[in-house]
């Protein structure tokens, strides 16, 4: 059985007394695969260095929401440069986040659209942040659309979004909510999706699945991830695995 973690944050400063032992319980956990995501310019470096270093590591790069304010065209510029190395396989995370709003809705916004604009012209997928910015998000892509190759990650909308978002060219991606007990909403959309068209992450080190939570997260418990979806589908975790696998391959070109 062969997993990828669409989504983790290996920067983080949480891995660097242990990073090296975080990969090792990956590989024992069937986890052949990370894909290490960049939230600013400095975290990009950072993702881009470790993908340089380790053959199991892939990376993205890209400018969070809450960081919107600091995309300048220096910072994009060296976005550009760092996306077309070999082992950055999409540009992310971007988006919107209306929760916090560390960063003006309206300088999210345009963040976002020079960053798609960016994958546009690299030709490489997109990795989608949207948290309470359901509406904003889906119409900026299809006003930038009008179709995509990417994922909404750590997916948080209701099952009309999920098609709409399928049918404009998006993966979903589910992360370790899908564990918690009181996600019902959410397991029924992890139900229900066609399974070419998802992928599973671990969002590390945060968002710890069930029976872990509280605990710091790391890539191995991508493996809750797979065996919860398989549950809720009636499926063998092998299968699940092999799907999202596949689904994870063929959108970044593993």
């Amino acid at each position: 059985m062969i997993l990828i973690d669409t989504h983790a944050h290996l920067d983080d400063h949480t891995f660097d007394h242990d990073r090296a032992q975080v990969l090792e319980r990956a590989l024992a956990a069937e986890v052949h695969f990370v894909i290490t995501v960049g939230t600013d310019l400095n975290s990009s470096r950072v993702a881009v260095a470790l993908a340089r270093h380790k053959a199991t590591i892939y990376a993205t790069v890209g400018v969070h929401p809450h960081d919107a304010s600091t995309l300048c065209p220096e910072t994009l510029s060296e976005l550009e440069c760092l996306a077309r190395e070999e082992r950055v396989v999409a540009i992310g995370e971007i988006g919107m986040d209306l929760y916090r709003n560390l960063s003006s809705p309206a300088a999210q916004k345009e963040a976002f659209i020079a960053q798609l604009e960016l994958a546009r012209r690299l030709d490489k997928p997109v990795v989608i942040h949207d948290r309470d910015a359901h509406l904003e998000t889906m119409t900026i892509l299809r006003q930038c659309g009008p179709e995509w190759h990417g994922v909404l990650h750590c997916f948080s909308g209701d099952e009309e979004m999920a098609r709409k978002a399928i049918q404009m060219g998006f993966y979903i991606s589910f992360a370790g909510p899908v564990t918690f007990e009181n996600a019902r909403r959410l397991q029924s959309i992890a139900r229900l999706l066609p399974l070419e068209r998802i992928l599973i992450e671990t969002d590390c080190p945060y968002l710890t699945p069930h029976p872990y939570r509280g605990k710091r997260n790391e890539p191995a418990n991508v493996h809750w991830v797979a065996a919860k979806i398989a549950a809720l589908r009636g499926l063998p975790i092998e299968r699940v695995a092999e799907a999202t696998t596949r689904n994870a391959q063929q959108l970044f070109g593993l």
